[in-house]
């Protein structure tokens, strides 16, 4: 394998029969063997007598250690071997290797995918064995500095004899995790309630999307993106306890925002392809394999995510994406916000407040409610756009806060979202959708502070009653 191409962290090497004929077989397959296997040590106590601590348990607990701590190898070795002289009655593994052979099994093994530097491109498929980005043309590896200064000198960094990439993503495949809720006779009979209850409509995918930080390191140059794939209509037992973590997919590298999202996705995407045409699954429960399919029902995000995740411009004043070309928007003239004004037009024609002028904006409301765009109306709006990937083709983070695109930038659509990549996609009326809690929150605290008059973060401030005054809205 080339230095630095995709590499996946797996076990043992798997036969081949099992890869490509799964469907011949009524038997576990080699990955329902491993799965069988590891509810085996995690039955079996660590020593007689033992209730604390499993032998698969203990093990997780201490390469966990080793991982956060960064102990080495060498180290984790005679840490065991002192267990084990100390321990004679525990089943301890006799060296790390096997201790890895058995943690493998849990299946949380994750693909290493170099990126370029500039977010243009990922090192995978026909570009694998690429050294440089074919659109930037920026060096795959990370590159040598001058001493004391910043300058490039166009020399790898290399570990071991072998270049470091100067970029990398780390991606936890969701197909294997999905299978494995089928490895178990239980969580397989709790995989197929949506399909056996009395609201049989299927099972599909939700994904949610976010930022998070668990090793506070923000401050950095490095940020983490966290999606979270849910089976729809599953007990709520299994969504808490088993999907949140089996299903969690989290790709790790530098901060990912605008066009650069595309490029994170497509190893997702992909693997949506592949359920969408169904993938073959041993059944635990029913003890024979079977064509597991899935779909991509709809993104769950914040604004900036959504703004992400569809391709619409939401920093300009048609931020919403639902409404389209047909929202109706006013740049605050003190205050330098945009505001969306003539919800009304949502209430039905007779309603009392359509013609209430003195409550809203001195106006009659008398349209209708915006046209609802298919993902064929929002595909042909896209027909010509051309769009290059990566740092170079987008605009910065600061002229977005000034708000400089918004005046002056008159394309609706930013990008095409990589989800319609998935033949079905164009079929869904509700792609995306905005997390409830950030909305909840932000009008939560917005109307508390105003209502306890707060210096800082109260709304009603005087540029605010300026805007109201402009507006010739509640001169009181």
């Amino acid at each position: 394998m080339p230095p630095g191409s995709e590499e996946t962290t797996t076990g043992d090497p798997v036969k081949d029969d099992d890869l490509e004929f799964p469907y011949l077989y009524d038997s576990p397959s080699c990955e329902a063997r491993d799965f069988a296997d590891l509810l085996a040590d995690g039955a079996e106590e660590l020593y007689a007598g033992c209730s604390k601590y499993s032998k698969l348990s203990f093990l997780v607990k201490l390469y966990h250690i080793k991982c956060m701590c960064g102990v080495s190898d060498k180290a984790m070795t005679l840490i065991l071997d002192l267990l084990r002289d100390a321990f004679e009655q525990a089943k301890l593994p006799s060296t790390l290797y096997e201790a890895k052979k058995t943690i493998r099994k849990l299946g949380i093994e994750y693909k290493k995918i170099d990126a370029c530097p500039n977010d243009c491109m990922l090192y995978r498929g026909d570009d694998e064995n690429a050294t440089k980005c074919k659109q930037c043309g920026t060096s795959r590896w990370k590159q040598k500095t001058r001493k004391g200064s910043v300058t490039k000198l166009k020399i790898p960094v290399r570990k071991n004899g072998k270049p470091l990439p100067a970029k990398t993503l780390r991606y936890f495949p969701l197909i294997p995790r999905l299978q494995r809720l089928f490895m178990c006779s239980k969580t397989s009979s709790d995989m197929l309630w949506h399909k056996e209850a009395d609201n049989n409509d299927g099972v599909r995918l939700a994904l949610a999307s976010d930022g998070f930080n668990p090793f506070g390191n923000m401050t950095t140059k490095y940020s983490i993106w966290h999606v979270i794939l849910i089976p729809y209509n599953l007990p709520p037992w299994l969504c808490m306890k088993q999907v949140s973590f089996i299903l969690s997919m989290i790709i790790s590298g530098p901060k990912m925002l605008g066009n650069d999202i595309n490029v994170y996705l497509k190893s997702l995407v992909d693997e949506l392809k592949q359920l969408w045409d169904g993938v073959e699954t041993y059944d635990a429960n029913k003890e024979t394999t079977f064509k597991m399919r899935a779909a991509l029902m709809w993104t769950i995000s914040d604004f900036s995510g959504l703004g992400n995740l569809s391709g619409w411009n939401t920093y300009s004043g048609l931020a919403c994406p639902t409404c389209n070309i047909d929202a109706k928007a006013q740049r605050l003239t003190f205050n330098r916000k945009w505001c969306y004004t003539g919800h009304r037009r949502f209430l039905n024609q007779g309603h009392k407040y359509r013609l209430d002028r003195s409550r809203f904006d001195g106006q009659v409301e008398s349209r209708d409610p915006p046209k609802k765009y298919s993902g064929t109306d929002v595909l042909r709006q896209q027909c010509n756009m051309q769009l290059s990937f990566g740092k170079n083709s987008t605009l910065t983070a600061k002229r977005r806060r000034i708000g400089e695109d918004a005046d002056q930038d008159d394309s609706y659509w930013k990008k095409r979202s990589v989800f319609f990549e998935l033949s079905y996609s164009k079929d869904h009326m509700l792609r995306h959708n905005l997390d409830v809690m950030h909305i909840e929150k932000n009008i939560c605290d917005n109307v508390v502070f105003t209502i306890l008059k707060d210096s800082v973060k109260s709304k009603d401030n005087l540029k605010a009653r300026k805007d109201l005054q402009s507006m010739g809205i509640r001169p009181e």
